[in-house]
């Protein structure tokens, strides 16, 4: 313990306490510096918070040196805020290439920024999305179909990016399908990886559209890699869904008695036979039954 107790004095009384302090102030550039550290660190995430966060740093350290070179004279003090601004430089380059690499067409770039962005998506992640779809944006013409009902199999997972789809089963309209949502987004969750389907709707373009596609098994491919991309299609199918549920007024009839439900290709229900009215009962035993001030008759004890 006496040693120790002699290390924390020797560290802390070690160096004269200032007694007397500089009456003038530093230079401009030493205050310079101060200002960039801290507008630096107010910066945010991702690569543009980083290029903000390196770009006014590496300022700061750079003034630093300069501070140290001409006004304080230390080598030393120099020296660290040199290694710093270096440092801060090479981080800004590699960030920069990092951005550049990852540049979208005007499309993908807006799908970015209003779906993927406001999750938290990095540029690296959202990039491996593109490319599982070609990053390709195809062009579906008005009255033109996506889907057919009974015909077209499911195969794919787009999301429309302008324009509006109209749903129907048996010419009857469900719903619209509008910008950033998913055309295909309830036959997708029905069935397993395994297991093949065709649409039990039609889907129906409006207006020019545009969407981008995803091969369902180079999709799966992509799931089964990057654990967290499946997660955000889970979340984001299941909130398209949730959507068109709500969408949804009522439910279509079908013919020979079966209901058509949410656009789901393998649920059917089959429409129950309407039970009679319960006659309601005798007017002495309403209300014997439903007074709520009623003693009971008798209690019995679970425990005897």
């Amino acid at each position: 313990m006496g040693e120790n107790a002699s290390f924390w004095e020797s560290l802390i009384y070690a160096h004269p306490t200032c007694t007397t302090w500089k009456q003038e102030a530093e230079g401009s550039i030493y205050h310079l510096a101060s200002i960039f550290f801290v507008v630096g660190f107010m910066g945010g995430s991702g690569f543009f918070g980083l290029l903000y966060v390196f770009s006014l740093l590496g300022l700061g350290f750079l003034c630093s040196s300069v501070w140290a070179w001409l006004d304080v004279c230390a080598a030393d003090i120099f020296s660290w805020n040199f290694v710093l601004f270096a440092i801060c430089f090479v981080q800004f380059v590699y960030v920069t290439y990092q951005v550049r690499s990852v540049a979208f067409d005007r499309e993908f770039q807006e799908l970015y920024s209003a779906l993927f962005q406001p999750l938290g998506i990095s540029l690296t992640v959202y990039r491996k999305i593109v490319l599982c779809c070609d990053a390709e944006v195809i062009t579906l013409e008005k009255e033109h179909c996506y889907a057919m009902q009974g015909k077209t199999p499911i195969d794919k997972l787009s999301l429309l990016v302008s324009g509006r789809i109209r749903v129907t089963v048996d010419g009857e309209f469900l719903h619209y399908i509008f910008p950033l949502q998913f055309l295909d987004s309830p036959e997708w969750d029905s069935l397993r990886p395994t297991e093949e389907g065709i649409f039990q709707v039609t889907l129906t373009a409006e207006t020019d559209c545009r969407y981008v596609a995803w091969r369902r098994k180079k999709l799966y491919l992509l799931f089964a890699k990057h654990r967290f991309i499946s997660r955000l299609f889970s979340i984001l199918i299941g909130s398209d869904i949730a959507e068109k549920l709500y969408a949804l007024n009522d439910r279509v009839h079908v013919g020979q008695g079966f209901r058509y439900d949410i656009r789901l290709p393998n649920f059917y229900h089959v429409a129950l036979p309407e039970t009679p009215p319960v006659q309601p009962p005798p007017r002495s035993h309403r209300l014997q039954r439903g007074s709520p001030r009623r003693k009971p008759a008798a209690l019995t004890n679970c425990g005897s």
